[in-house]
């Protein structure tokens, strides 16, 4: 039996006539691979515009590493914060990052190539457009550096696909995934992973809460709340909200430090358990789920899922945050980004709004909708309420 989330095997029927617009479909599919038609189409007035924007998309995919890699140079010689105080000369940035003349030039004007330098007058190096993004979103820099992680899992990308990845470094790197006794992890192992979490939180936090207005609620607790980042930027737009934080004991003894010194300790409180083997606090009637509902199966979510619509009162709202897969002009984020990384971190998947929506009713909630963020791309805000509003 077909889902409304899964094709219908039917439709793929060899002994099914394909109806008029699959046959044109596949006749151009036919044309478009000729390379007669792309010799001819690269040359024509009307057409070549579009065969070079697709051969330099095309190119861009097969370079895609070779741009990282150029971009994590950058960003271990803090290129960015460099050129922040102002453009600089080739030989004074040689001297500051530690190169030679030569190699200083490659790197920055292969930067200029991918808009994360510009050149200046004078001989002059300067911040581009891109490279100013890096500047105001430090976070991005962590997710860089982490990306050598995902290197040496993607190094076979059809090993992951047919399972024959065991142990890859990002389920190491992230210990919570598939174990069982993940309440029982020492502040050692959640260290880095909380880490980086906590630097990428902010430029997240932001369009959460500028697309909901969390001051609207007595108290907000936030599952999976990490060292307590999101929670700290809430405090600051709602001073009377109080706070709760749900994560695994070690990870919630972290996220009371940081409480204890921003100075939240008299309205914050941290809960250390696991949502798979125990329930929620309760009292909150505002719950978030920032970037934690994609990183577990379905089974895990939909449990999650039910004990929030028990722990929230008739009031209460459900808040989920994340980048969900689907999202238009953020197609590659969602299915092929976080695809392939909660692959390889071995649990979890990217979910569209509808596939999140027929969830949440599963589950108990009910008036669910998408609240617009500035950027999709970034996350995307779900809101629901419990179902028993209706009785």
């Amino acid at each position: 039996m077909s889902t409304p989330f899964s094709m219908d095997s039917s439709a793929f029927d060899g002994d099914r006539k394909p109806g008029l617009a699959e046959r044109l479909r596949n006749a151009a599919d036919r044309l478009l691979s000729s390379p007669r038609f792309h010799h001819w189409a690269s040359a024509f007035p009307l057409t070549r515009w579009k065969a070079r924007r697709e051969a330099r998309a095309l190119f861009d995919l097969c370079g895609g590493f070779v741009y990282s890699q150029i971009l994590l140079a950058c960003v271990r010689v803090d290129l960015f914060r460099l050129l922040a105080g102002g453009p600089m000369d080739v030989r004074r940035i040689a001297t500051r990052i530690g190169m030679s003349d030569e190699a200083a030039t490659r790197l920055l004007d292969a930067a200029v190539a991918l808009r994360l330098v510009t050149r200046r007058s004078g001989g002059r190096y300067g911040l581009g457009m891109l490279g100013t993004a890096m500047v105001a979103n430090p976070g991005i820099s962590a997710m860089v550096e982490h990306h050598g992680r995902i290197y040496r899992d993607f190094e076979d990308p059809l090993a992951l696909l047919r399972g024959l990845s065991q142990r890859t470094a990002l389920s190491q790197y992230w210990p919570y995934a598939g174990n069982e006794q993940a309440s029982a992890l020492e502040g050692e192992r959640i260290r880095d992973y909380t880490a980086l979490m906590a630097a990428s939180q902010p430029m997240v936090a932001s369009e959460v809460l500028d697309a909901y207005p969390v001051a609207m609620h007595r108290c907000l607790l936030d599952i999976g709340g990490g060292d307590g980042s999101f929670l700290a930027a809430a405090a600051q737009r709602a001073p009377d909200l109080k706070l709760q934080l749900f994560d695994l004991p070690a990870v919630a003894e972290r996220a009371r430090m940081r409480f204890d010194a921003a100075g939240l300790a008299a309205r914050a409180t941290a809960f250390g358990g696991s949502f798979q083997s125990g329930e929620l606090p309760t009292g909150a009637d505002l719950v978030s789920l920032v970037r934690v509902l994609h990183d577990h199966d379905d089974e895990d979510v939909m449990a999650l899922l039910r004990a929030i619509n028990r722990a929230l009162p008739d009031d209460g709202v459900l808040l989920i945050a994340e980048q969900m897969s689907g999202v238009r002009g953020a197609e590659p984020v969602g299915d092929a980004y976080f695809g392939f990384y909660l692959m390889a971190m071995g649990r979890g998947r990217p979910r569209s709004e509808a596939r999140l929506t027929e969830m949440l009713r599963a589950a108990g909630f009910c008036q669910i909708g998408l609240i617009p963020t500035r950027i999709p791309l970034q996350t995307c805000v779900l809101v629901a309420r419990p179902k028993h509003l209706q009785t």
